[in-house]
């Protein structure tokens, strides 16, 4: 079952280079949401089937190079299946918003399922170098997706700078993953085998260094300060569907590594430096936001506010392991609202992108200062981006608002100065986000020169059926939650045992 949804879009893409070039465009993407949409129905499937307190379920494991420990090990739990849904999602979104897309069409769809194999790839691998293998393929699909359809034509030059400072952090990661290896008895990289044994266990400086190449790698990955600086740039010059699966899901890819790996693989040295972890948080939270506020383009903005949302992961991650020893339910919280978060914020920041992109399509530009009034113009498009908004900056009714709820309730017992500190991350979220409205949406209308003729267009059908449905399920978690904290409840309580022994 997972060896199918990993390698299904794949699959397809080989079959897409290899058709006649007389494929028309439009077909190509007709493909692509096709794959997306079998593929979301398979994670239905799986979610169905699914049993929250089962652990590891779906699980295949192959012998793959024995020799050196490696083996094509996957499986889902309480941690991994709802990013899963999560990327079979934000791809079928992206494949919609991309319906229009003109430009070496079916290129850009083999790329897309490239990377959509990658991605589910590294949430349900339960071997480093399964995981390593998928984290790496990752930076070379974007690094394409970036220079080849990137606006402007500094494009290559943010593709360039991604994949630099990403590849390093990969080889950083590696480092760590070689440390864990060596310190296995019997030498292994399997996930589930290394959290059984704890081999680092007792071992001090060494156990210190191997967190802190895993560290950095992810860090880099997620982005947090001071890692951060080339996701700006990423974003200004990715196409919108590029930009929606890079904040969507490859920024969980490092998030998503701390939970799976650093945390119950390095147990003793999260707590240890745990402190460190939730002041980086923090002031990647404050920090995300300020700079966010001082921008004037509008995917610079959500860019950084990326930054700032993925320092509330960071902190909650962080505060699990100075709790550990007193509050166990307040610390599964903290990691609950931490992955809670990591869905929250691709649906949302996913919907943003998609539509910054259908602002760049009308007004050729992303300025704030070039809009207003487009509510008159556009009121669909208006109305979903106040939703997105608003969910953005942790409106009750809204998914942010329940995974940033659990954060603070998690973390402010124990880290109650850290966690103050970024709650004033809401409201320079609300400040940024009620400016931007405020002059672009409200007010006299006026519109770029590009935009003027023929005045701004509201929503097509195929971009109000991308970013629409991923504000739906944004919708359904705020107001209903259960379905998704059943989930991830009991897997959270797992890593906190893990993290406290």
């Amino acid at each position: 079952m997972l060896s199918v949804l990993i390698f299904l879009p794949l699959l397809v893409c080989c079959v897409l280079l290899v058709l006649p070039r007389g494929l028309p465009d439009r077909r190509c993407v007709q493909v692509w949401i096709a794959t997306a949409a079998v593929e979301l129905a398979l994670v239905a499937y799986l979610w169905a089937a699914f049993d929250p307190g089962g652990g590891i379920q779906a699980e295949e494991r192959v012998r793959w190079i024995p020799g050196a420990g490696v083996g094509y090990h996957v499986g889902v739990d309480g941690l991994s299946l709802p990013l899963v849904a999560l990327t079979c999602l934000v791809f079928l979104a992206a494949a919609v918003y991309s319906l229009r897309e003109t430009r070496r069409v079916r290129a850009y769809v083999c790329l897309f399922l490239f990377l959509q194999t990658v991605s589910v790839g590294l949430f349900v691998a339960l071997d480093l170098i399964l995981f390593f293998v998928f984290f790496d393929l990752s930076i070379v699909g974007m690094f394409f997706v970036i220079a080849g359809w990137g606006h402007g034509e500094r494009a290559r030059a943010a593709a360039l700078t991604f994949f630099l400072y990403t590849f390093v952090g990969s080889l950083a990661l590696l480092l760590g993953f070689i440390g864990l290896f060596l310190a296995a008895t019997p030498h292994t990289f399997d996930i589930v085998d290394l959290t059984r044994e704890n081999p680092l266990a007792g071992r001090g400086t060494y156990a210190g260094l191997v967190l802190l190449a895993i560290g950095v790698g992810l860090a880099v990955k997620t982005p947090t300060v001071p890692f951060h600086t080339w996701l700006p740039p990423a974003h200004s010059e990715a196409p919108a569907a590029g930009s929606a699966v890079l904040a969507g899901i490859l920024l969980k890819m490092g998030a998503y590594g701390f939970v799976r790996i650093a945390m119950p693989l390095l147990p003793g040295s999260w707590r240890r430096y745990a402190l460190v972890v939730v002041v980086v948080g923090a002031v990647s939270v404050v920090y995300g936001a300020l700079v966010a506020l001082a921008q004037t383009d509008l995917k610079r903005m959500v860019a950084y506010t990326s930054v700032n949302h993925m320092g509330y992961i960071v902190l909650a991650v962080g505060a699990a392991g100075t709790l550990a020893g007193s509050d166990a339910q307040a610390r599964s919280l903290a990691v609950t609202g931490a992955v809670v978060q990591m869905v929250s914020h691709g649906l949302i920041t996913g919907a943003l992108f998609l539509l910054t992109g259908v602002l760049y399509a009308r007004g050729r530009t992303y300025a704030i200062d070039a809009y207003a009034g487009v509510a008159a113009h556009a009121p669909r498009f208006a109305a979903l981006t106040f939703a997105a908004a608003f969910a953005s900056l942790g409106i009750p009714g809204f998914s942010g608002f329940i995974a940033e709820f659990q954060i603070f309730t998690g973390s402010l017992g124990q880290q109650t100065v850290a966690t103050a500190v970024a709650l004033t991350g809401i409201l320079l979220t609300a400040a940024l986000f009620l400016r931007a409205l405020r002059s672009m949406l409200l007010g006299a209308p006026r519109l770029p020169e590009a935009a003027s003729a023929g005045g701004f267009a509201d929503l097509a059908r195929h971009e109000a059926w991308s970013a629409g449905p991923l504000m739906a399920v944004a919708l359904a978690i705020g107001v209903a939650p259960r379905w998704l904290l059943d989930v991830v409840e009991p897997a959270g309580r797992a890593v906190v045992g893990l993290v406290a022994r």
